[in-house]
C-alpha cells in the first residue's frame, strides 16, 4: 500500500536517477556500479539515515526524506546527526560534509564546510560528477568569495572605473562573501552597467575561480552589444582583451560551449535549451518591455534537464530584463544553484521585492547629470488639434483603407459621419496631416528654439518612438518629403525593416552622419547604446513608468565633442537631450506595474487554439467572448457573413453569447431544473457535473473547427487602418514644458529655506551682515556640494535654464560653465533681492564700473595701467567671490601680470590693506 512516505522516496528516487545517481537498497549494495551511488536506508553513528551518498566509492553526505507539505528549513538539525557513517566506511571527510532535505517537490542543502554553512532550496539534486568536483576543492566557491583581494589590488584599468561603479562592485563583493543569494545594482543609465559586470565577471573568474557565468539581456540585440563590450574589456592586470583570456560565447542554440566562461542570452534562449525545443531568431527579438500581458503566456513548468545540470552557472547577472523575468519566468532562474545579481537603471518594486530589497548600489539619473556622467533633459511640448481632439470624416467621401499585413489600399465609401478619438490615432486610423504638422513643427523650431546655436545644416541626431510598424512607416515616408531629404536621411529601425539589416542601421546610426532621423517602436527603446542622439520625438503614449524612463534612456548618454562632431559636425559638445511630446507622453498617469502573480490571458490565436484542445476554465471563455464581441465591431457585412458559413449559421454574438452562456450559473440551473423535472427527482451532484460539461462543451463546439479557427485569426490581423486625409491639423502649442521648470524653482527655493540657518553663505545672502562677515570661496563651495548633495539635479544649468523657462524677460545671459559664483545670482534672484537674473561676472563688472565713477567723483583717478590691474582684480573677484594677496601668486591672470610685487608697485604698497578691501565690498555685497 502506498503511503506519503514511500510517495517521497519514489519522488526522490526518480530526482537522483535524473541527475545521473544509482539508487540501491542497502542488502544490494555495489559501490562500483557508479561514480555516484545512493544506498536507501544506511544505519548511521545516531540513527538511520534515508540515503547515504557515495562518490567514488567514499561516503559524501546525506538525503533526509520528508512526506509532502513538511517545511524543510529545520531539519537540517535532524540531517546532522548523522554526521559519522558505519566503521570501517571510506569517507571524504568526517564529519560528511554534504546534507540534503528532500519531499520530492522540495530540497535544500547544506555543505558544513561553507563559511557560516546554511541551507539552500535546490531544483533538484547535483550530479555526482558535480559533487565530486566540489569535494576535490580545497576552498568552496562561498569560502574563496570571502577571500576576495580589494579592487585596488588588480592595478589600474585602461578606462578607469568611476566612483559609482566602484562603489557597486566592493558592494556587490561584500554582500556575495555575506553568502547572499540575491544582489540588486541600480547604474542610471550611461553609468557603464555593461562595463561594471565585465569588471565583477574577471574578478569572479580570476579571484573566485567561478565556472561559468551567465549574462541574462532583454533582447538578442543587446546580446550582440554585451557580446562586444565584454571582447573589448581590457583585462587590468595584463592589458589583454576580456575574450583573449576567457571564452565568451552569445548563446545562439541549444549548445553551451563547455570551454564558455560567460555566456551571453536571453531568457528565452534558455528556456528553450532546457526544455530542448528549438527557438528562432525572431522570437527574441521583441523587448519584454513591448509585450502587453494580453499577449504573453505563462511557459510550462520546467523538468530537470540532465543536459543542463544545476550546477552550469555559479552566477547570474540579468540585465534590465523586463519585470516578467521575475515573475512568469523566474523558474529559469531558479534552476539554477547560482547567485543572481541584478544590473537596471529602474527598479521597480517587483524588482525589489525578487531580489530581497537587497540594493548594493544605487546611484540614480540625477546623481549621474550632477557627477557629468550623463546630460540632462528639457521637455518641449508639441499640441495639435488633432492629437488632442481626435478627428470627423464627413459622409459621402470615398476612403483609402490599408490592410494592416499586406499594405494594400482600397477605396470605400463611408454613409454616415465617422468620429475618431486621439487613441485612434495611428492604430485604427492614419491622419497624415496630423503627422506632418508635427514634423513640420519640429523642422521649424528645431533651430529656433531647441538649438539656435548651430548652424542649421546638420538636423541632430533624432530618434522617434511610434506605435507600431505601420505607423512608423508613415513617419518615415514624412519626415523625408517635410525635410525635402532622400531616402538615406530617415530610416525606420525595426524588426520588420525589409532591404536593411538592423543592427548595420543601427550602427550607422551611431556613427554616420546619415540617417538623421531613426524611427523606431520597441528596437531601440530600452538598452541600445546610441550617444549622439540629442532629440528624443514621442509619437506614442507610454503607460509604464520604467518603460518610459527606459525610453527616455536612449538620450542621456555623453560622449567625446569630437565623436558627436563626427556625426553632427556643427555640434560644440552634447550638454543636454531634447524631449518633444507630441502626444502627452510626459503628462499621461504611469503606473509601475502590475503584481507579479495574476492571471494572464493568452493571444488570440493561441486562445482559439487552448478551447480546441480542450481548455474550457471560466477564464479562457470569458476572454474568448469578450474578443469575439470586440472583433465583430470591426468587420464590415460580407466579413460577417464569412463567419457564419463557417460556423454552421452562427454569428459572432451567437458564438460569444454561447460561451457567457455555459458559465453563467443562472443559465446552468436552468437547465438542471429542466433535466430535474424529467426525471422527476433532484440531480446528484454527478449529473449536475454532466450537465455543465455538455453545455460547455456545445458552446466551444463550433471552435472544433479548423477553417473557423484561421477566419477567425486572418480576419482579426486584417483590420484596416483608415487613413483620413479630410481632417487638417494645426497646431495648438509648441513650447517648453514649464512643469518641470516650475518644479525645479520650488525645489530649489525649499532647499534655501531649509538651510538658510546651516550653511555660512545662505545666513550671509539671507541676512547681508556684512559688517561682521563676508562672502567666502569656501562658503560657496560648501554651499554647491550641500546642494548637490541633496538635490543631484539642481545644477546651475539647470537652475537657470528653469528660470529661463519660466520668465525670459527677467533672465539675461547664461551662467559661465564650471564657475561657482554663479549660485550667488541664483540666490539672490530667488530670494528677490535681485529683480533681474544675470551672470554674476555681469554684476560684477556693472559694480566695478559703479566704483569707478565714485572714486573718479572722490578725486581719486586711476591711469590706464592702474584701471587694467582693478578690472583685472574685478574679474578675479567674479570667478571666485574673495581675494587676498597670496592669490595674486595663484590666479593666473594676476600672476602673468607680475604678481604682489608688480601690484604693489602699480596701485602702491598698502593697495591690500584699504583699496583691496573697499573694491571687494563694492563688487560682493
Amino acid at each position: 500500500m502506498s503511503t506519503p512516505e514511500t510517495q517521497t522516496r519514489a519522488r526522490i528516487d526518480r530526482l537522483l536517477h535524473a541527475a545521473d545517481w544509482k539508487v540501491q537498497d542497502r542488502a544490494e549494495i555495489n559501490l562500483a556500479a557508479a561514480l555516484g551511488v545512493a544506498v536507501r536506508e544506511v544505519p548511521m553513528s545516531l540513527g538511520t539515515c534515508d540515503y547515504l551518498l557515495f562518490i567514488d566509492g567514499k561516503a559524501a553526505g546525506t538525503i533526509e526524506a520528508k512526506k509532502e507539505g513538511v517545511t524543510l528549513s529545520g531539519v537540517s538539525e535532524q540531517s546532522a546527526k548523522y554526521l559519522a557513517p558505519p566503521a570501517h566506511t571510506p569517507c571524504w571527510a568526517s564529519p560528511l560534509p554534504c546534507h540534503f532535505e528532500s519531499t520530492g517537490h522540495e530540497t535544500w542543502f547544506r555543505d558544513r564546510r561553507d563559511p557560516d554553512a546554511r541551507s539552500r532550496p535546490l531544483f533538484a539534486f547535483p550530479t555526482p560528477k558535480a559533487l565530486r568536483r566540489s569535494l576535490q576543492q580545497r576552498k568552496l566557491l562561498r569560502a574563496r568569495l570571502r577571500a576576495m583581494p580589494p579592487l585596488a589590488a588588480d592595478g589600474a584599468h585602461a578606462r578607469p572605473l568611476r566612483a559609482c561603479q566602484i562603489h557597486a562592485i566592493q558592494n556587490l563583493e561584500a554582500s556575495l562573501a555575506k553568502n547572499d543569494p540575491r544582489a540588486l545594482i541600480q547604474l542610471a543609465t550611461g553609468a557603464g552597467k555593461t562595463f561594471t559586470a565585465c569588471c565583477f565577471s574577471y574578478r569572479l573568474l580570476r579571484h573566485a575561480k567561478a565556472r561559468r557565468i551567465l549574462f541574462l539581456v532583454d533582447r538578442n540585440n543587446l546580446g550582440d552589444q554585451t557580446l562586444r563590450e565584454y571582447q573589448s574589456f581590457p583585462l587590468p592586470h595584463s592589458g589583454r582583451l576580456f575574450s583573449s583570456t576567457y571564452n565568451v560565447q552569445h548563446l545562439r542554440s541549444n549548445h553551451i560551449d563547455p570551454d564558455a566562461k560567460v555566456v551571453i542570452s536571453t531568457i528565452q534562449r534558455l528556456y528553450a535549451l532546457l526544455c530542448g525545443d528549438t527557438l528562432s531568431t525572431e522570437d527574441e527579438e521583441t523587448s519584454a518591455f513591448e509585450r502587453r500581458p494580453q499577449d504573453e503566456d505563462a511557459p510550462p513548468p520546467l523538468e530537470y534537464n540532465p543536459a543542463v545540470p544545476i550546477d552550469t552557472f555559479d552566477f547570474i547577472v540579468t540585465d534590465e530584463c523586463h519585470r516578467s523575468i521575475y515573475g512568469k519566468w523566474r523558474q529559469v532562474l531558479e534552476y539554477f544553484d547560482a547567485f543572481i545579481i541584478g544590473l537596471t537603471a529602474t527598479p521597480s518594486s517587483h524588482t525589489l521585492g525578487f531580489f530581497n530589497q537587497n540594493l548594493v548600489a544605487e546611484y540614480p539619473y540625477e546623481r549621474s547629470v550632477a557627477d557629468g556622467v550623463n546630460v540632462g533633459h528639457e521637455i518641449y511640448r508639441i499640441r495639435t488639434r488633432v492629437t488632442e481632439e481626435g478627428g470627423t470624416i464627413d459622409a459621402g467621401f470615398a476612403l483609402p483603407m490599408r490592410d494592416r499585413r499586406t499594405r494594400q489600399i482600397r477605396y470605400e465609401q463611408i454613409q454616415d459621419d465617422w468620429e475618431y478619438a486621439p487613441g485612434d490615432l495611428d492604430r485604427s486610423v492614419v491622419n497624415p496631416n496630423q503627422i506632418r504638422t508635427i514634423l513640420q513643427t519640429y523642422k521649424e523650431r528645431v533651430f529656433e528654439d531647441l538649438f539656435p546655436e548651430r548652424s542649421g545644416e546638420w538636423l541632430p541626431k533624432t530618434l522617434v518612438f511610434a506605435k507600431d510598424d505601420n505607423h512608423a512607416e508613415e513617419i518615415v515616408a514624412h519626415a523625408r518629403e517635410i525635410f525635402a531629404a532622400g531616402d538615406e536621411f530617415a530610416k525606420k529601425i525595426t524588426y520588420r525593416v525589409t532591404g536593411d539589416d538592423p543592427k548595420s542601421l543601427i550602427n550607422a546610426f551611431r556613427t554616420e552622419p546619415q540617417p538623421r532621423i531613426a524611427v523606431t517602436v520597441d528596437m531601440v527603446a530600452t538598452g541600445t547604446d546610441i550617444r549622439p542622439v540629442e532629440v528624443l520625438i514621442f509619437m506614442r503614449d507610454v503607460k509604464s513608468e520604467i518603460y518610459y524612463e527606459q525610453m527616455k534612456g536612449r538620450g542621456v548618454r555623453t560622449l567625446p565633442a569630437t565623436d558627436l562632431k563626427a556625426v553632427t559636425p556643427d555640434a560644440a559638445a552634447k550638454t543636454r537631450f531634447i524631449l518633444i511630446d507630441a502626444v502627452g507622453v510626459s503628462e499621461s498617469h504611469k503606473s509601475a506595474g502590475q503584481p507579479l502573480e495574476r492571471k494572464r490571458s493568452v493571444s488570440f490565436a493561441k486562445l482559439l487554439e487552448q478551447i480546441a484542445m480542450g481548455r474550457r476554465d471560466e477564464d479562457a471563455l470569458s476572454s474568448l467572448a469578450d474578443r469575439l464581441a470586440a472583433l465583430n465591431h470591426k468587420l464590415d457585412n460580407a466579413e460577417r457573413d464569412r463567419i457564419s458559413q463557417a460556423a454552421g449559421g452562427k454569428s459572432l454574438p451567437d458564438l460569444a453569447n454561447g460561451l457567457l452562456d455555459a458559465i453563467d450559473p443562472d443559465k446552468r440551473e436552468e437547465a438542471e431544473a429542466l433535466a430535474a423535472a424529467r426525471q422527476e427527482k433532484p440531480l446528484a451532484s454527478k449529473q449536475k457535473e454532466k450537465i455543465s460539461r455538455a453545455l460547455v462543451d456545445d458552446a466551444c463546439r463550433p471552435f472544433d473547427k479548423p477553417p473557423l479557427r484561421k477566419l477567425l485569426v486572418a480576419l482579426k490581423q486584417k483590420t484596416d487602418i483608415i487613413i483620413d486625409e479630410t481632417t487638417p491639423d494645426a497646431v495648438t502649442g509648441a513650447g517648453f514644458d514649464k512643469t518641470q521648470a516650475a518644479r525645479t524653482v520650488a525645489d530649489f527655493k525649499t532647499f534655501i529655506e531649509d538651510n538658510r540657518d546651516q550653511l555660512t553663505a545662505l545666513q550671509i545672502l539671507y541676512n547681508r551682515p556684512y559688517g561682521r562677515r563676508h562672502l567666502t570661496y569656501e562658503a560657496i563651495r560648501q554651499l554647491i556640494d550641500t546642494l548637490t548633495e541633496r538635490r543631484p539635479r539642481l545644477t546651475i544649468a539647470n537652475l537657470w535654464q528653469a528660470y529661463q523657462r519660466l520668465d525670459a524677460a527677467k533672465v539675461r545671459g547664461a551662467p559661465t560653465e564650471n564657475q561657482l559664483t554663479e549660485i550667488v545670482s541664483l540666490v539672490r534672484f530667488a530670494l528677490g533681492h535681485i529683480d533681474v537674473l544675470e551672470p554674476f561676472a555681469k554684476i560684477v563688472e556693472q559694480r566695478f564700473n559703479l566704483w569707478i565713477g565714485r572714486e573718479k567723483k572722490a578725486g581719486r583717478e586711476y591711469d590706464e595701467e592702474k584701471t587694467a590691474w582693478l578690472r583685472a582684480i574685478a574679474e578675479a573677484v567674479a570667478a571666485n567671490i574673495e581675494i587676498a594677496p597670496d592669490d595674486f601668486q595663484e590666479i593666473p591672470s594676476l600672476s602673468e601680470r607680475g604678481g604682489i610685487v608688480r601690484a604693489r608697485r602699480v596701485l602702491g604698497k598698502g593697495f591690500e590693506k584699504t583699496l583691496l578691501p573697499d573694491l571687494q565690498k563694492a563688487l560682493v555685497a
